[in-house]
């Protein structure tokens, strides 16, 4: 099997689904300026601020540009035999949490040990599902297709 270093198309449809598309820039729950599809640094570097506004095209070349990122923090800490569906899920978590605390997960750490004891990693991957300690629906919404499509390869949005 090939390495994997590149998520698919599945990977950027699941994180436009739960990022959603704003062309307003607009306050997330951490108090980090964002827009598009979930972008908070622009290609240039500079970081996206109150009043900033961009196209649905825009949005893409963001998201697009924002996976090369994740795409090689996900490489660098993952084994070299993770397949296609698993880059693509860890991608999307990476995404979504940052690449500080994929590194330093027990999630991490279960998938390098045995990337399809799937029992493990469906534990510790549904625990990233607070924000301020406080279980959302949405991130248990998203961690549960993270983590289906991550054992499954099947996108899947209803939960």
């Amino acid at each position: 099997m090939a390495k994997i270093t590149k998520s698919s198309a599945n990977c950027a449809d699941l994180i436009k689904h739960f990022e959603g598309l704003f062309l307003k820039a607009y306050l997330c729950p951490a108090k980090v300026w964002t827009i598009g599809y979930g972008t908070t640094i622009y290609p240039s570097g500079a970081k996206v601020k109150q009043g900033d506004v961009c196209t649905a095209d825009q949005a893409i070349d963001f998201l697009r540009h924002d996976l090369i990122y994740f795409e090689k923090m996900v490489d660098a800490y993952t084994r070299d035999d993770v397949s296609q569906q698993q880059f693509d899920a860890l991608t999307s978590f990476c995404y979504n949490l940052g690449p500080a605390n994929l590194k330093s997960s027990t999630l991490l750490k279960v998938i390098n040990a045995n990337p399809t004891d799937y029992v493990a990693i469906k534990v510790q991957w549904l625990k990233w599902n607070k924000a301020a300690g406080k279980a959302l629906l949405g991130l248990t919404r998203r961690r549960n297709s993270e983590f289906y499509y991550y054992q499954f390869g099947v996108l899947k949005f209803d939960f």
